[in-house]
């Protein structure tokens, strides 16, 4: 059984498509009760007999998924290739794409409605 942790508290989680993985989400989301309204992360493991002939067996992978789907998809990319995504929403490449405040609030209600 895998878990899913926000820095702050974990619990049991687990997506058939990626057992067993310990997942991450952000801490600016909540735990108790699990708010599912978050991209979550995880260290997943090395490439096998990948499909894509650039990433060679032993590649280290990370796998991203959609917490309100735990039957859903698993996206899996190489840790260069997360490692680049993430510079860039660093150094703000992806501001344009980011939630407003009324956005933001409005996800908010919907996830504590949903979590009751």
């Amino acid at each position: 059984m895998g878990t899913i942790s926000n820095g702050r508290a974990v619990k049991p989680y687990e997506n058939p498509h990626a057992p067993g993985l310990d997942w991450r989400k952000s801490s600016r989301t909540d735990l108790d009760p699990i708010l599912k309204d978050c991209v979550i992360v995880a260290a997943a493991p090395d490439a096998a007999g990948h499909p894509h002939p650039h990433v060679p067996d032993g590649t280290r992978m990370i796998a991203l998924s959609d917490d309100k789907d735990e039957q859903g998809p698993v996206l899996q990319f190489t840790r260069a290739e997360f490692t680049k995504f993430a510079q860039g929403i660093k150094d703000g490449e992806f501001d344009d794409l980011m939630a407003t405040d009324d956005e933001l609030a409005s996800a908010a209600e919907v996830a504590a409605v949903s979590a009751a």
